[in-house]
């Protein structure tokens, strides 16, 4: 018995007269049900035993839909390596049941989805902005959203902490501390924010929109192939495995397979990217502990990486390389 049809077993036993619809397209096991009972079913694969990795929430917008908007839960199961997708339709102005009692992680998932798209999560201890400015008016993944309108932020919020049920506020005597948005620290435009008590951190929130392109909503308004250097960017520090996880994705829906020398470069070049990723990641880390030489020993190999792309492509670190169908 497949996957699907061993679930559709399952979930008929635990909500019978159900009338969820199960699907398996591009490979991918999916469940459709209604957003009432997407809970229950999410809090059944959880304590059976099915799934117990909640890797997404994402939304997406179908504006011609009398319920416009859907909400996609990727699951995974660290047991079975299974994968499966559970979706439900939500209308404007209505509402899903957070997950967070399920799963933590379900926190910013869902406050980036409704960030992005406007779709509220009852029961939510905290959905607010997370990618956008605190002035911004409006949903940009929505389809109504023009790509091309801007909205700029004039004023940085003041030092803030989310809504923490465990922080005890005790009235000590604190000191405000802000790093960034732009700060040598940070390795980039991030905030942080925190309360010092003495040397030690009494409490700390951080900022992470400030970096936020809205990739997705750029690839609405560009043809597959022009999106390529755009995953580049999503992380420069392995961008060939960005452009080959994209193109794969494209593939799958076009149903293309790309000639073997083209499968044997992408490989190579992945392979390649990957050790280059853990090096930056290994060699800036021990530099913060204060091991430099480290630093510019692995850094030696990178170089060496790049010189291989620079002969390949011209380019060293944002390739941008693969094509759909194949490579450059």
């Amino acid at each position: 018995m497949n996957i699907i049809e061993s679930l559709r077993e399952d979930l008929q036993k635990k909500f019978p007269n159900n009338s969820f619809v199960f699907t398996h397209a591009y490979g991918n096991n999916v469940i459709e049900a209604p957003k009432d009972r997407v809970y229950a079913i999410l809090e059944h694969l959880k304590r059976t035993g099915r799934f117990d990795f909640l890797m997404q929430v994402a939304g997406a917008d179908f504006p011609e839909r009398e319920q416009r908007f859907e909400v996609a839960y990727e699951l995974f199961s660290s047991k079975t390596f299974h994968r499966l997708r559970l979706k439900a339709r939500v209308g404007e102005g209505e509402s899903i049941p957070t997950v967070t009692p399920l799963w933590k992680g379900a926190d910013w998932f869902e406050r980036e989805t409704w960030d992005m798209l406007g779709i509220h999560f009852e029961g939510h201890p905290n959905l607010r902005r997370l990618l956008t400015h605190h002035q911004f008016v409006g949903h940009p993944l929505r389809k109504d959203y023009r790509a091309d309108h801007q909205q700029h932020c004039t004023q940085a919020l003041p030092i803030h902490f989310d809504v923490d049920p465990y922080f005890v506020d005790d009235g000590r005597d604190v000191v405000p501390l802000n790093l960034g948005p732009s700060h040598p620290a940070t390795h980039g435009t991030l905030r942080v924010m925190a309360q010092l008590d003495g040397e030690k951190v009494h409490r700390a929130n951080v900022e992470i929109g400030y970096l936020h392109r809205c990739f997705e909503k750029m690839a609405e308004t560009h043809s597959y192939n022009q999106v390529i250097p755009y995953t580049d960017r999503l992380n420069y520090c392995s961008a060939p495995i960005n452009n080959v996880g994209y193109c794969k994705a494209v593939e799958k829906l076009l149903g293309v397979e790309i000639p073997p020398r083209a499968q044997a470069m992408r490989i190579i070049l992945s392979e390649l990217a990957r050790i280059i990723d853990h090096i930056v990641c290994i060699g800036a880390n021990a530099v913060d502990l204060g091991a430099l030489t480290g630093f510019f020993h692995l850094f030696t190999y990178r170089e060496r990486v790049y010189t291989l792309f620079e002969r390949l492509c011209g380019a060293r670190l944002t390739v941008a390389l693969t094509r759909v169908g194949g490579m450059a």
